[in-house]
């Protein structure tokens, strides 16, 4: 068996119970379509407060599936993607590849966050980009140390993480250690059955609030262009798994010269608080 690791002891790639993100994204990418693209658009100009990206340098940490690295791409940026996943860089290849051919504004890597000499090869971006990645590294926090090293002064830092909900939070990672843990002939029921509790539990809750009992899926696929059967494995597989409070990480980054410019926060579940900061110059 796996020995529990602390968040000095990062599990990697070679560990028997990392979840396999690379190749479920991989999957993913036979439903990308034209408005899947637009709404991770969407995403990225709302939440970074810009309508154009033309000249601006945004790197992509663990890019997965490589939509947002193709969103920012298409709005004009230059763009370089990394993950340590070998499937997610190719899945990003495939995307680079389909969209811009040998386009060198766009670069994608192998590489990881919790490596700082690798992240300081990559220098400074004008908007620096990681969307529920870092709480997967076994290492959160010093993933988002090294995050700074890469943000320019006066560039922007777009980070989203697992909100910390205390005894859920542990029940969340025990069930994606358990998850991780079984025969791979077993992992498709558990997958399933999750997916079907989750939309039964939350239809039944809408249901009873006079509300749309389908509504919150179909946001959740219009907020960011992704897809509930690979967003659920990718949340139910997720494993390394960490989380934190909103405070924490405003202070974390405060103390080393940021400033909020947009939170979003979730209310109690199982989403991500998204963060943007600001590198004061």
């Amino acid at each position: 068996m796996l020995a529990e690791k602390s968040a000095a002891e990062p599990i990697t790639d070679n560990d028997e119970h990392r979840f396999a993100f690379g190749e479920n994204w991989r999957n993913f990418l036979s439903l990308l379509n034209e408005e899947r693209i637009a709404q991770a658009e969407k995403s990225l100009r709302e939440m970074l407060g810009l309508e154009d990206f033309r000249g601006k340098s945004f790197l992509d940490i663990g890019s997965g599936s490589g939509l947002f690295s193709l969103a920012a791409k298409r709005l004009g940026a230059l763009v370089t993607s990394f993950d340590y996943d070998p499937n997610s860089v190719g899945c990003a290849q495939e995307l680079k590849s389909r969209y811009f051919g040998a386009d060198p504004d766009w670069r994608v890597e192998q590489g990881s966050a919790l490596d700082r000499d690798y992240m300081k090869t990559l220098g400074a971006y004008d908007v620096v980009y990681s969307w529920g990645v870092l709480h997967h590294t076994g290492a959160m926090w010093e993933g988002l140390e090294n995050a700074t090293v890469c943000t320019k002064p006066g560039g922007l830092l777009f980070i989203s993480l697992y909100n910390d909900e205390g005894w859920r939070s542990e029940a969340n990672r025990r069930m994606k250690k358990f998850y991780n843990r079984l025969p791979a002939f077993l992992k498709p029921a558990m997958a399933a059955a999750y997916v079907f509790y989750e939309i039964a539990r939350g239809a039944a809750i809408d249901l009873l609030r006079l509300k749309d009992p389908f509504a919150r899926h179909r946001e959740k696929i219009n907020s960011r262009g992704m897809a509930v059967w690979h967003d659920a494995l990718d949340w139910l597989g997720g494993y390394p798994y960490e989380v934190a409070k909103p405070g924490d990480v405003f202070d974390f980054y405060h103390a080393r010269g940021f400033e909020l410019v947009k939170l979003n926060t979730v209310p109690r579940g199982h989403g991500c608080n998204e963060f943007v900061f600001r590198r004061r110059g």
